[in-house]
């Protein structure tokens, strides 16, 4: 791979794996594995890729005061001749010619496209680009709550709602979290939700969290995971009585891939209703920020 590149470079990009022309991130997240031998097994089975976004220094000149056309001009330049599993991100200034990828490459699992002003230089740890994402929205089952990280006994405050939805054995899967509530309202919801907490002993779709054998057969919340290390994912159970409607980006596979955001409840909806089919018909709405911002 590097012999395609300059051999002095700095690369603004992302590695990405897709399997049959769809991007699987949970394949690239096998990657985070201490062992190196996993490590090159996954190399050889599932081979990643790397997609170039932006050129910053090349030799000993560095670009990142340039503007984007001029450092967009450098990178087609000198990446002209690399092939897979290097690639160059597409660009183009027509509005139609963009809104028509924002379509159409969803179906890669992709989030959207990204506007960028031509006229501005590289930003460090700064954003002065857009990203135009789908949102959706799908009712969900609430089916318990973890607390959060400045919870006390005196006060308790809820971190974050577990969401289900149920697949096609009747069973509830785990399919994420939702979040961002201001402190008073975490107060609230503690005591909102009091009534559905499930004690000990009472039957739960998720009462095996802590079970291994069960973790490997079905998601479920609480598992330890590459990412959580030792970190405390316990949870409240709640009885799957109420729904909510959640707004999010992608579903990856059978999980939210990033944390949900809650819009409201719906009394007016039955929990075994909350399934998967959702996916097929929950509103989708373009988030059209001005396209006129590609050539600023």
């Amino acid at each position: 791979m590097l012999g395609q590149t300059p051999a002095r470079c700095v690369l603004d990009g992302e590695i990405f794996l897709a399997v049959d022309g769809r991007l699987e991130f949970d394949l690239l997240s096998q990657r985070i594995h201490p062992a190196a031998s996993r490590v090159k097994m996954l190399a050889v089975e599932t081979p990643a890729s790397f997609v170039a976004f932006d050129l910053l220094a090349v030799g000993d000149d560095s670009l990142i005061d340039e503007p984007f056309s001029v450092r967009r001009a450098r990178l087609e330049a000198e990446l002209a001749d690399v092939s897979a599993p290097i690639h160059v991100t597409r660009t183009t200034t027509d509005a139609a010619v963009a809104e028509e990828w924002f379509g159409i490459f969803e179906g890669a699992g992709l989030d959207g496209v990204v506007a960028k002003p031509l006229a501005k230089p590289y930003a460090p740890n700064g954003r002065t680009m857009l990203k135009i994402k789908h949102a959706r929205t799908a009712d969900v089952v609430v089916a318990g709550y973890r607390l959060h990280k400045t919870s006390t006994d005196e006060r308790p405050l809820l971190g974050s709602l577990l969401l289900g939805l149920y697949a096609d054995d009747g069973k509830l899967q785990h399919v994420g979290v939702a979040a961002s509530f201001t402190d008073t309202r975490r107060a609230e919801l503690i005591d909102e939700l009091a009534p559905l907490v499930v004690g000990a002993g009472e039957d739960h779709p998720w009462a095996q969290w802590q079970d291994a054998d069960a973790q490997a057969s079905s998601r479920l919340p609480g598992g330890q995971s590459r990412w959580t290390g030792t970190k405390d994912l316990s949870f409240v159970p709640l009885a799957p009585s109420r729904v909510a409607e959640v707004g999010y980006e992608h579903m990856e596979g059978t999980r939210f891939r990033h944390t949900a955001q809650f819009k409201r409840w719906r009394p007016d909806r039955e929990p075994q209703s909350c399934t998967y089919e959702q996916r097929g018909s929950c509103e989708v709405r373009s988030r059209h920020r001005s396209w006129g911002k590609l050539t600023d």
